[in-house]
């Protein structure tokens, strides 16, 4: 708040997950507990594909659209959208009310 006090956090995003890792279990567990308003359900996955993307210049729906990374980030643009409407349906007055 002190840096940036406009800031608004749209949420919080698990990447590089790997769940067959105590310690990512571990921290997914201290995020919802802290932050689960904010956490999205959404979670990018530790990847190969996601990783050798950049060294070829390409976006990872182009170097490997069909790869679990490139669903995940996907999965996030579909839940962020989804999250845009419900905030914009939230905000509409009422029918029949006065604005």
């Amino acid at each position: 708040k002190s840096i940036i006090p406009d800031l608004i956090v749209e949420g919080i995003l698990l990447t590089m997950y790997d769940s067959r890792t105590l310690l990512a279990a571990q921290v997914k567990d201290q995020v919802q507990k802290y932050f689960s308003d904010f956490l999205l359900k959404t979670i990018i996955p530790r990847n190969v594909r996601l990783s050798e993307a950049p060294s070829h210049g390409k976006p990872i729906m182009l170097y490997a659209g069909r790869s679990r990374g490139a669903d995940s980030y996907v999965e996030l643009a579909k839940e962020i959208i989804s999250r845009s409407k419900m905030d914009e349906r939230a905000n509409l007055p009422l029918k029949g009310s006065a604005a």
